[in-house]
């Protein structure tokens, strides 16, 4: 869920003006799952623009300190959520620390790397969430290693369905900067989308597994 509807906003006009999320409904992209999608989004591009990062970081950084108050550690999805958990870290000046994907297949096998204790109280930053199946991966990575994960923060999510009930099987409480219903909004009323094209975009959202173009 959304946490503040001007910061949704303000993320979703951030992430279109430097083309992090690219729309495209009459030609769309062919994700890595075999899923056609008229929309494409990468969270990496905002770090190459220091306005754009500080925003982010800043939205995420007071977020956790309003709701979050017992944060003792933040933790990094790999790869996309390390940058962004690092410098929430920093503006926290809290501890940091990563979830890989899987093991490192060498020296101590670390699949979380960085100094985390027993009991301690952690947040996730993640950049992107889908079905939610990889932060929920490293939300259990760290639960496993006996911290308690009071929640997981994102910079945008799809809101599929899927996902919702993912979070709530799983009993993480999560928040997102921005989601895929405010992009839209945005993207129409500033003409990077037109009507018919927005159409197109809400009825891929609706069933995205059965939508064909």
């Amino acid at each position: 869920m959304i946490y503040n509807n001007v910061i949704a906003r303000e993320v979703a006009e951030y992430l279109l003006e430097i083309k992090a999320v690219v729309l495209k409904p009459e030609d769309p992209f062919t994700w890595a799952s075999g899923l056609k999608s008229p929309i494409y989004c990468d969270n990496r591009k905002t770090l190459s623009y220091a306005k754009v990062r500080t925003y982010i970081k800043t939205a995420f950084a007071d977020t956790i300190a309003e709701e979050f108050k017992d944060c003792d550690v933040i933790a990094g999805v790999a790869t996309a959520g390390i940058p962004h958990g690092a410098l929430v870290a920093d503006v926290l000046n809290k501890p940091f620390v990563y979830v890989r994907d899987k093991p490192k297949a060498h020296g101590m096998e670390n699949l979380i790397e960085g100094k985390l204790d027993q009991g301690q109280k952690v947040v996730v930053i993640e950049d992107l969430i889908s079905t939610g199946g990889s932060s929920l991966k490293s939300v259990h990575a760290l639960r496993d290693a006996g911290a308690e994960v009071l929640g997981l923060g994102a910079i945008f999510t799809y809101g599929f369905g899927k996902s919702i009930i993912a979070f709530e099987e799983a009993k993480c409480k999560f928040f997102t900067l921005s989601d895929y219903p405010t992009l839209l909004d945005v993207a129409f009323k500033q003409d990077y989308i037109k009507a018919h094209e927005k159409e197109t975009l809400i009825e891929w959202y609706k069933n995205p597994e059965g939508w064909k173009k």
